[in-house]
């Protein structure tokens, strides 16, 4: 069966995290995370709260943690309906044990490129 993750961003001027005065290196990674495994084909989505609410609130274990403990609770993330974690973005470690794959599909490998720079 394949797993749906849903991480639940506080709202974000962009996801990407560089495009403040200073770049955030979780959002980049998390970015990153999360096209790699949507290019490989596994239903992950990130949702922030800036530019779509609607899915916070159509998530009841979403709304509840924000009822308790607000907007401080996010980034959650969820996995088949169900929090698995809060306050923080899931590690590669983690995504890989939800998913039930290795961590070294979550790397991101550099193309070989051999540049020739003789002249004649």
């Amino acid at each position: 069966m394949t797993k749906k993750i849903e991480i639940f961003d506080p709202a974000l001027c962009c996801p990407t995290g560089v495009c403040g005065p200073e770049v955030d290196p979780e959002l980049t990674r998390i970015a990153r995370d999360v096209a790699t495994l949507q290019n490989k084909g596994y239903d992950v989505i990130r949702h922030n709260l800036a530019q779509n609410a609607e899915p916070y609130v159509l998530n009841s274990e979403i709304g509840l943690l924000m009822e308790a403990e607000g907007v401080d609770a996010l980034p959650a993330t969820v996995v088949d309906g169900k929090i698995k974690k809060t306050h923080n973005y899931p590690t590669k470690t983690e995504l890989a044990s939800w998913l039930n794959i290795e961590v070294s599909e979550l790397e991101v490998k550099a193309p070989k490129l051999t540049l020739d720079f003789k002249t004649n």
